[in-house]
């Protein structure tokens, strides 16, 4: 037998009350009638976690992966399937849990550690490596109701880690702890792995994942989505947490132009000359002899878009109207963060790429950036058409916005390409 954990065909429901009772009166007459649900939370997970290895449960809320850990722990027992776990099994899955809080911090560790099975004795012989370990100081001594969430988990993952486990199943608390803490904690997760032992963490810091486990599994809906590198793993689901987000801005903004148009047309902002509303943040101005009717962005087979990874081709369209011929026509696009901080900006006489010419009719100018290399954020995009003179024919500030996401850790607005190389 080669594995630690191994999850058959396991489901797990939960029932939901729809109506509540709050009086005798109300359960007396409804007697039998009280409607219930039943709401699937883990559809027919099968599982196997190899001995020794580190395994991160990923996926959004609810999606199941805190329910199935508790299932691993035996707090809780599925409706459907079988559980089977090899060795002694040490668990961290909510900050508290086993404390007293008017224990001192060493008495909670008497009875936290004697929970998970150590003996008196055992506790005696670990004591000063779990009070030197979770770092607290005089705070050992005091009630644990005094301590902050970040000592709280100090005290819980030492605890946790001294019952020297076969098994450590870990949810998300380490999210709570200041950085030294964490890396520590970290630290010691990779020495246990080291030594032989099965980990499995509930998490949503998908660097803590890459950092430690040797495998991922991609919880969605309460069934395995993806299961395999942690990398590969991770930028599936990063994938669809970007698209989720790109299908909720575009509702949002679908319901905002259906708000401002009775027509249910794709409306831009209110027309306000910039004399009319001093320091305001989104302002139009201009003669209107050519009209910026919409703008909108897209993807590289340009499909609307509204969030977009740092690295994304990005589609910048430009619907105008003429209402008088023009010559010498320029258009413009400024990125903006949402602090006011001007990124970057051109325009076609800038660029000279493109001759606009005279223009007659309607049509579409689209703005392309193959690598999109700005930093996770918001951005609010500036659009502009004038003359080559200087004239305003349109101008659109902070009229519409994007949003970037992105794995990357680095700092500030934009990403500079880069590389580095050892010169002796």
């Amino acid at each position: 037998m080669t594995y630690s954990i191994k999850v058959d065909n396991v489901s797990k429901k939960f029932r939901r009350y729809t109506d509540k009772r709050n009086t005798l009166k109300d359960k007396v007459l409804n007697l039998g009638k009280q409607i219930v649900k039943e709401d699937w939370i883990l559809n027919n997970i099968d599982l196997e976690i190899e001995k020794g290895h580190a395994v991160g449960l990923i996926g959004r809320n609810g999606s199941g992966k805190s329910t199935l850990l508790k299932i691993m722990t035996k707090i809780l027992y599925p409706d459907k399937g079988s559980l089977t776990v090899v060795g002694r099994v040490s668990s961290l899955l909510e900050l508290g849990a086993g404390f007293h809080p008017e224990f001192t911090g060493i008495e909670n560790i008497y009875m936290n550690a004697s929970i998970l099975g150590l003996s008196k004795k055992e506790i005696d012989s670990k004591l000063e490596e779990i009070v030197s370990f979770s770092e607290l100081g005089d705070y050992i001594n005091q009630p644990v109701r005094i301590y902050s969430s970040g000592m709280y988990m100090r005290l819980a993952f030492s605890v946790a880690i001294s019952v020297d486990p076969e098994v450590l199943l870990i949810d998300e608390v380490l999210a709570v702890g200041d950085s030294a803490f964490q890396n520590k904690c970290i630290e010691k997760i990779k020495e246990l792995k080291g030594k032989g032992k099965t980990i499995v963490i509930v998490t949503h810091d998908n660097s803590m994942v890459e950092k430690i486990c040797d495998r991922a599994v991609w919880l969605q809906n309460g069934e395995i989505t993806a299961d395999g590198s942690p990398r590969e793993v991770i930028m599936e689901y990063m994938g669809f947490l970007s698209e989720e987000e790109n299908k909720r801005l575009i509702a949002v903004e679908d319901v905002s132009n259906n708000a401002g148009s009775s027509e249910g047309e794709i409306s831009t902002v209110e027309v306000i000359e910039t004399s009319d509303v001093e320091g305001s943040s989104n302002k139009r101005h201009g003669n209107k002899k050519v009209e910026i009717l919409n703008v909108w962005f897209s993807d590289h087979l340009n499909k609307m878009k509204k969030n977009f990874n740092t690295g994304d081709t990005m589609n910048i369209n430009i619907e105008y109207k003429v209402n008088q011929n023009c010559e010498s026509v320029i258009f413009g696009v400024g990125f903006v963060t949402n602090d006011n901080i001007y990124c970057y900006g051109t325009n076609t006489h800038i660029d000279r790429s493109i001759s606009i010419g005279q223009l007659q009719t309607e049509g579409t100018l689209q703005f392309r950036i193959d690598k999109l290399l700005l930093l996770p954020g918001v951005y609010n995009l500036d659009v502009a058409v004038h003359h080559e003179n200087g004239e305003p024919y349109d101008y659109l500030t902070h009229a519409y916005s994007f949003q970037v996401s992105s794995e990357i850790k680095d700092v500030g607005i934009i990403r500079l390409e880069h590389s580095w190389e050892m010169k002796g």
